[in-house]
């Protein structure tokens, strides 16, 4: 690379020459001159800002500046600590780390190709593939509205590949993310792409549910013979004056999410199984254990998961009644330890021929079991006797002043009395009261009886009976080979499905949702599962928490500086730290040089 000088002669017989940037390269026999960047005519030429470029090419080369004054001059300039040196000015910094990891993770693991497949060969005036993308980063490093996403893509961050885009384009852009995720096709194609990458085992799947709820006074009414979106129904977040969706999520045992579904807010968790299982039956997963929580565990839905060779891991009711539970948990037989904190006993019932049950038991659960039990049982029984004493303290007063009141020296008035009889009332009256509360209350409730008299007493046939159930929970399978150690370890990995719920809430901030129409509800669930997959690799690939990456790699900035010689975008030296989390992604550091404009 060298600086090229041509010339050109004028009709007055003056000679003008120019400057070039330029690099040979051979073709052939021959050599041939690339011009990269044409600096203009000699005589217009600034001499200070070559020499500019002179002490930043020798920084990059690691030798030191001639002049420290002015080295220190122009490093001032070029690290932005004076908006203006010598013509240069900062125009403005935006973060790009977090950005261009996401970016380096949406391109490695193909989500860019397979969008683009599955979009399909039509020609939009904007990139789809990069406002989906920006809309994906967004929830995954600052969530915001769309409407705030675009003006946040357009001059709050660095976004690879988009130098802005308004609301339009985002809205335009979910509706073809839904329209093209017809049965899943988007979620599929992005799956599988990351799964070959990957090289992830689909044995185990977690399934599990939640619900999100919106802010408005009603629900969506039924139009045209299809069932409203937004309705009234059992809330997991214990919302249940709002209307709500429910979100159903797949995850593998490495909590990579496989796949997610939307229904209406008043869709109960046993009917929407055999959806699930129908969802995936094309997927090509192979042999496939789904792994369910109690809440799905009816026998129709266990056998619905068994058709065309499936299997199943589900958590069992033990209160309910269940007379296979009750038979199961009945047996005899010697745990066998896994953890330090789990043992389990596998039994088998002849009324179940296929299905093996597993007994699990939780040394340290069971112990904070029995103290929890036991403050409630405390708590429980002052509760009872202050009521006791105040029922009988009530009871003196009213025979005290009926006493009185017969006295025949006593002036007590007629009206006096009605007052004592009223007072006597009420105070009664509040005892009954709080006996009500007591026995409805969600946590104390359940250990107390109530007598034919209507007295609250203790029922201490379901504390013995809760006792024998502490710190267990039973399993059961329909999988032949599986280890009963291995059945249990599996359950005990749904904890994923419920984290990413948890992110999809609270770092992804699934809610507020600032949609009204279906589609676009829709289109905002799976922006946030997209963003859910990228943070689940970045996760699995560093060993950090997202909230640690995201942090870290904020840092690392974008700056755009503009002077004489035209403008330039240079991010800000990576730190150590910022490296290794790139490279544990397997990405490089963002060039020095992202943008050069020539004035």
């Amino acid at each position: 690379m060298y600086l090229r000088t041509t010339a050109r002669a004028n009709k007055d017989g003056s000679v003008v020459r120019y400057l070039a940037l330029a690099h040979n390269q051979r073709h052939g026999a021959a050599t041939k001159a690339n011009v990269l960047l044409n600096l203009g005519r000699e005589d217009r030429l600034d001499p200070d800002g070559l020499r500019r470029l002179v002490r930043s090419i020798n920084r990059y080369l690691g030798e030191s500046d001639t002049d420290d004054t002015d080295a220190g001059t122009d490093a001032a300039a070029v690290t932005g600590t004076d908006t203006a040196v010598d013509g240069l000015q900062l125009l403005s910094s935006r973060p790009a780390g977090a950005a261009w990891l996401l970016d380096g993770l949406w391109k490695t693991l193909d989500v860019d190709t397979a969008l683009r497949k599955v979009l399909g060969g039509r020609r939009f005036t904007t990139d789809v593939e990069r406002v989906l993308f920006a809309l994906v980063a967004n929830r995954a490093i600052d969530p915001s509205s769309k409407l705030a996403a675009a003006e946040w893509a357009s001059h709050d961050v660095a976004i690879p590949g988009l130098a802005g885009m308004d609301d339009d384009q985002a809205y335009r852009a979910m509706d073809l993310l839904v329209e093209a995720d017809t049965d899943a096709s988007v979620q599929e194609a992005v799956f599988f792409a990351v799964a070959d990458l990957l090289n992830l085992e689909v044995d185990l799947l977690f399934f599990d549910t939640t619900s999100t709820y919106f802010e408005r006074d009603t629900e969506d009414a039924d139009t045209d013979g299809e069932q409203g979106f937004r309705r009234y129904g059992h809330s997991k977040d214990h919302r249940r004056d709002l209307p709500q969706i429910v979100i159903g999520l797949a995850v593998t045992r490495e909590g990579i999410p496989v796949r997610c579904w939307c229904w209406p807010g008043n869709t109960n968790d046993q009917a929407i199984l055999p959806e699930v299982k129908d969802g995936l039956r094309g997927w090509r997963l192979g042999r496939v254990v789904t792994v369910v929580d109690r809440g799905f565990s009816s026998r129709e839905n266990l056998a619905y998961l068994q058709r065309a060779g499936g299997h199943y891991i589900a958590g069992e009711r033990m209160r309910d009644g269940n007379a296979q539970a009750h038979e199961a948990l009945s047996r005899q037989g010697r745990y066998q330890s896994v953890r330090d904190n789990l043992r389990v006993k596998e039994v088998k019932i002849a009324s179940t021929p296929g299905i093996r049950w597993i007994i699990c038991h939780n040394p340290e659960e069971a112990e904070r079991d029995q103290a929890a039990r036991d403050a409630a049982i405390v708590r429980i029984g002052a509760e009872l006797d202050r009521i006791t004493t105040a029922r009988a303290r009530a009871r003196e007063q009213a025979r005290a002043r009926r006493t009185a009141s017969s006295t025949p020296r006593a002036a007590v008035s007629a009206a006096t009395r009605t007052k004592a009889d009223r007072r006597a009332a009420a105070d009664e009256a509040a005892h009954v009261k709080a006996e009500c509360a007591l026995r409805e209350h969600p946590a104390l409730g359940r250990w107390l009886r109530q007598t034919p008299s209507g007295r609250l007493v203790l029922d201490r046939a379901k504390i013995t009976a809760e006792a024998r159930l502490d710190g267990k929970y039973l399993l059961s399978t329909s999988d032949p080979d599986l280890s009963a150690e291995d059945v249990a370890l599996g359950y005990k990995n749904l904890l994923e499905a419920e984290r990413g719920f948890r992110d999809l809430k609270s770092t992804i901030e699934l809610r507020p949702v600032f949609h009204r129409i279906e589609p676009r509800i829709r289109a905002h669930v799976l922006l946030c599962w997209l963003a859910l997959l990228l943070i689940r690799v970045a996760e699995r690939r560093t060993g950090q928490t997202w909230r640690q990456i995201n942090r870290e790699l904020g840092r690392l900035h974008a700056i755009t500086l503009s002077g004489p010689a035209g403008t330039v975008v240079q991010t800000t030296e990576p730190t150590t730290a910022q490296l290794g989390i790139l490279r544990a992604c397997g990405l490089t550091p963002p060039p020095r040089i992202t943008t050069l404009d020539p004035a």
